[in-house]
Parts: structure tokens; C-alpha cells; sequence
């Protein structure tokens, strides 16, 4: 039972579902984008996310009027209009199932953007699952008979830069100030700047187009259930499960965007880009699971040598020489 007076399978599920968004979500994305460009596509939904969330989330909203929690928020909707805005016009020219895997790559790189800050050493887990995905990557880049990431493939990597810049800065944010307000700020940001980048960069989208049913049914679908619904669903689910458990359940994003590439974009998965998606999963599951593992492992030596040796000196000759 979690300490939400539901039981874990509850939480889970939530995750599942949000999760199932995603996947769906990069389909839609790669639909969309063919006739609306990438900025302006990226404004207007998180733009209308941005308003739906704020009314949900009104009071969060205004509890994020000071400074600190305002600086805060624009951050994180730079960075993360970033990633949205770079992923997008990757997946003009790449496949929603290689954008889900490459995408999730942003979590085995966040230790290493860290190190230089927070002074902590990637673990021997984080290098493994480093060099995996290395390993996954150059699977899914080899087209035919030669080795090339596309530029797709190159913009989708760069995304995945910014998705973990965006989790560290808002992991270093105090604890006090209203995450969620905070979330609001955060879509209001991305949709001013994908407007203004869109107005700047792109041609404006015609009327007919954006008032098309496919285009309305896309735009609802990715504020409403890829956006506010599954945001919601994981803020929530998280906040009541294990940490390993819930960082492994939302790794699952990149198996289900590439299933629902086979399914909806008839996309076609060799053998060695099926490898390079197993492996590459296999580095995301290393680093979320391997150092939670290997600490309880550790602890629970330690706890079987201190019932051995009470006094302790033992386990420090042995920890040393481990």
C-alpha cells in the first residue's frame, strides 16, 4: 500500500497510462509536423496546455508569482522548449519509433552533465549503460551497407541534450517553491517561444490547415493526453512510488513509441534496428536500476558483516579492500 491510501498497482498503472500517451504522442507528432511547421506547432500546443493546466491548477498558479519561482519556471520552459522544438523537426526526417528510443537516451546522460557541477563521479553502472547506448545508437544509424546518423537522427540526439538539462536544473530548484505553479510558467514559456520563433522562422500555416479535423483532432490530443493529462498522471505517480521503480516504468515511453510506429506509421524494424532498440533499452535500464541494486546489496552485506563482526573492525578491512 502506498502512503497515498491506494495501492502501488494504482500508481503503476497511472505511469503505464502516461506512458502510452507518449508513444502515441510521437506518432501524432510525426503526423502533424507534415503540415505544420515545428515552432509553430510546439507554440500552440503548449501554449493551450499552458491555459488548461493554469485553470486546473489555479492556485499553484498564483503561488508562483515571486521571483524565485518565475525565474524557475522560464528556465525550465527554455529548456524544454528546446528539447520539444528539436525533436520535432527531427522527426521530420525520422522515424517515430528511432525518435522514442534516441529521445530516452537523456537518461543515462544526466549523471554526466552532472559530474562537472555536483563533483560525483558517474558510477561503473552510468559508464556501462553509457557505452550501450553508444553501442544501440550505431545500430539504428547503420543505413544499408554504411554508418550515418541522419539529420533526424543528429536533432533527436540533440533533444535528448536538453531533456537532461532540463531534469538537473529542476532537480537543483529548492524544494519550497510550487512545482506545479512553476510547470504552469514552464508550458506558458514554451508557447510564447514557439510563436515567436515560428513568426521569425517559418511560414505562417494556412487558416484551412489549421482549422482542418485532423489537425484539430492532432492539436487535442497532444495537449489533452499527451500533455496536461499524462503530466498530471506522472507527478502523481511518482510522487508515491520508488524512485528506481517509477524511473523504470517511464523508460518504457521508448518501447511504446516504437510499437505504435509499427502499428499507426507502418514503420519497418530490421534486425539490427530491433537490436540497437534492445540494447539502447538495455542502457536506459542499466542506469536507473544498477546503482539502486548495487547500494542494497551493499547495505545488506554490510548489515550480514556487522552481525558477524559487532565491532566493526572486520567490515572496514573487507570495504577497503573491496
Amino acid at each position: 500500500m502506498a502512503s497515498g491510501g491506494r495501492p502501488l498497482w494504482v500508481y503503476k498503472g497511472m505511469i503505464l497510462v502516461a506512458v502510452l500517451f507518449w508513444g502515441l504522442g510521437t506518432v501524432v507528432m510525426k503526423d502533424t509536423v507534415a503540415s505544420v511547421p515545428p515552432s509553430y506547432l510546439t507554440g500552440i500546443r503548449f501554449l493551450i496546455t499552458g491555459v488548461l493546466v493554469a485553470l486546473i491548477f489555479w492556485k499553484n498558479f498564483r503561488r508562483a508569482f515571486t521571483p524565485q519561482a518565475l525565474r524557475s519556471g522560464i528556465i525550465f520552459g527554455v529548456l524544454l522548449f528546446a528539447a520539444y522544438w528539436t525533436q520535432t523537426v527531427g522527426l521530420i526526417s525520422t522515424t517515430p519509433g528511432k525518435s522514442a528510443f534516441l529521445t530516452s537516451v537523456y537518461v543515462v546522460m544526466v549523471p554526466f552533465l552532472c559530474w562537472p557541477f555536483y563533483k560525483k563521479r558517474p558510477t561503473v553502472f552510468t559508464i556501462a549503460a553509457a557505452a550501450l547506448c553508444l553501442a544501440g545508437i550505431g545500430c539504428v544509424s547503420v543505413s544499408g551497407e554504411s554508418f550515418a546518423l541522419g539529420f533526424g537522427e543528429l536533432m533527436t540526439l540533440v533533444c535528448a541534450v536538453f531533456f537532461a538539462m532540463h531534469i538537473m536544473y529542476v532537480n537543483s530548484v529548492p524544494g519550497q517553491l510550487d512545482m506545479m505553479g512553476m510547470t504552469v510558467i514552464q508550458f506558458l514559456t514554451m508557447g510564447v517561444l514557439g510563436l515567436v520563433a515560428g513568426f521569425f522562422t517559418e511560414p505562417l500555416p494556412a487558416a484551412e490547415v489549421l482549422l482542418s479535423g485532423n489537425f484539430l483532432f492532432n492539436l487535442a490530443y497532444l495537449v489533452v493526453f499527451s500533455s496536461a493529462v499524462a503530466l498530471i498522471f506522472q507527478n502523481i505517480a511518482v510522487a508515491h512510488l520508488p524512485a528506481t521503480t517509477a524511473s523504470l516504468l517511464l523508460s518504457l515511453e521508448a518501447v511504446s513509441g516504437a510499437v505504435f510506429s509499427v502499428l499507426l506509421f507502418g514503420e519497418m524494424l530490421t534486425p539490427l534496428l530491433l537490436l540497437g532498440f534492445a540494447i539502447i533499452f538495455a542502457g536506459i535500464v542499466t542506469s536507473e536500476v544498477g546503482p539502486g541494486l548495487w547500494e542494497k546489496i551493499s547495505a545488506r552485506r554490510q548489515t550480514e558483516a556487522a552481525a558477524v563482526f559487532p565491532t566493526g573492525d572486520e567490515l572496514t578491512t573487507d570495504s577497503q579492500e573491496l
